[in-house]
């Protein structure tokens, strides 16, 4: 299951692991997290991670268990233009005599900071991320939705630019699955639970949780 494929028995080259692919130091991605592209997925810190240079320090942090549809664009910070004086062209970028005078606090000095999506999001096809974003835990991405400010844990978001529908949850049950944080549990108790997480029992969850806490102090796990 941590191979390129998610598809031990029936590989498919539409979809990877992004934990295997992707190489840049910059874009951390936790454990099950895929990206699903019929032109290939290895294509995804090239072609669909755009704009983003090291030397600006922003980082791309992708959560666990995070599934990305084909198309989805993160759109970092080296996308900035200069928007403090008449003109947004990048004369600097062209040299011959244009970069002079170039002052770099001009772009630099209203970056957004990191792009983080939280574990167990779902990212529709062709959705745009901007720059700075954060998208809590378990909301979902529309299709062809453009996401230019934070989205909240378990909410719906749609549209361009994107706004939020609805909530998944009401809050408390939204604070006790961010308590509860399934995605953190061990390999083998995801396993043995897997129609516990995709179900609607809370306080099954709960009690799960309490179980791989107890076992985290020293205890037995029981399944």
């Amino acid at each position: 299951m941590h191979g390129p494929s998610p598809f031990a028995e029936r590989p498919q080259l539409d979809t990877a692991f992004l934990q295997s692919i992707v190489t840049r130091p910059n874009i951390e991605v936790d454990r099950f997290s895929y990206y699903h592209d019929r032109r290939g997925p290895e294509r995804f810190e090239t072609e669909q991670v755009l704009y983003h240079f090291e030397p600006l320090g922003d980082l791309l942090k992708i959560g666990a268990f995070v599934a990305i549809a084909e198309n989805t664009r993160f759109i970092m910070n080296g996308a900035n233009h200069a928007m403090t004086g008449f003109s947004t062209y990048p004369f600097n970028i062209f040299e011959n005599g244009w970069e002079a005078g170039f002052d770099p606090d001009t772009i630099f000095g209203h970056l957004r900071g990191h792009t983080i999506v939280g574990p167990d999001v779902w990212i529709g096809n062709s959705a745009t991320i901007l720059p700075g974003v954060t998208i809590g835990a378990g909301a979902i991405i529309g299709a062809g939705a453009v996401v230019g400010s934070d989205i909240p844990p378990y909410a719906i978001a749609v549209g361009n630019p994107a706004r939020i529908v609805c909530t998944r949850f009401d809050e408390a049950t939204v604070r006790a699955l961010l308590r509860i944080a399934w995605w953190d549990w061990p390999v083998d108790v995801l396993s043995a639970n897997v129609n516990v997480i995709r179900g609607r029992d809370l306080e099954a969850m709960e009690r799960i949780s309490a179980e791989v806490s107890l076992a985290d102090d020293g205890g037995a796990y029981q399944s």
